[in-house]
């Protein structure tokens, strides 16, 4: 059984997100302890807030410095949900310029409407077209719908890493990867069938 490391860095509740690992047949650790982050078989990062912020509280709890230990040094598979795909980019834009993590080089931005319809935030369901026939979305078909919440999106400086794109405010990345490191802007754990089986997927890497 896989054993997942929810990472806590103050800003979210992580129920959900938790309670759907467990659905899915893992054992899920909501946690900002060093110990418990060793001992993860996966580690996610999940996330709803201010890029800034975020970083600050990763920073001041030393997680920046267990997770580059446990993701890029012992390359334990990482899934960042939401804000935590987010904070995987270089830098973020919103109110200011705040440096990432770093493990996909890019900038993430606010959203800009190329449609009367469009309104920012962006929420609820919309459709993610895949490509590169990535393993986190195995055995589900291109174009369903999984459920989002953000005003902002990354842009990968690389096109290679991007896996999946959703038709909005000029067609966003919405999901990308380098080798075991995953992030997806939808919500999982909030996508009933689809969203659950993404989980799955992930526990299988």
């Amino acid at each position: 059984m896989a054993t997942v490391a929810i990472i806590d860095y103050g800003m979210c509740n992580l129920d959900s997100v938790a309670r759907a690992i467990e659905e899915c047949g893992g054992k899920a650790i909501i946690t900002h302890l060093e110990s418990d982050i060793e001992k993860a078989t996966h580690i996610i990062l999940p996330g709803v807030g201010a890029f800034g912020e975020a970083m600050r509280n990763i920073v001041t709890r030393g997680l920046d410095e267990i997770l580059n230990e446990q993701v890029i040094e012992k390359q334990i598979p990482f899934l960042g949900i939401c804000l935590g795909m987010q904070l995987m980019a270089t830098v973020g834009t919103e109110n200011g310029m705040f440096k990432g993590l770093g493990w996909i080089e890019g900038t993430v931005v606010r959203f800009i409407p190329d449609a009367t319809d469009q309104r920012i935030p962006h929420i609820g369901w919309n459709e993610v077209h895949y490509e590169n026939n990535s393993p986190l979305f195995q055995r589900i078909q291109s174009g369903r719908d999984f459920y989002f919440v953000h005003s902002y999106h990354v842009q990968p400086n690389h096109s290679e890493e991007i896996i999946a794109h959703t038709p909005y405010c000029g067609n966003f990345i919405s999901a990308i990867n380098r080798d075991w490191i995953y992030g997806v802007q939808f919500h999982p754990e909030k996508s009933q069938k689809h969203g659950f089986q993404v989980l799955r997927n992930f526990l299988a890497l």
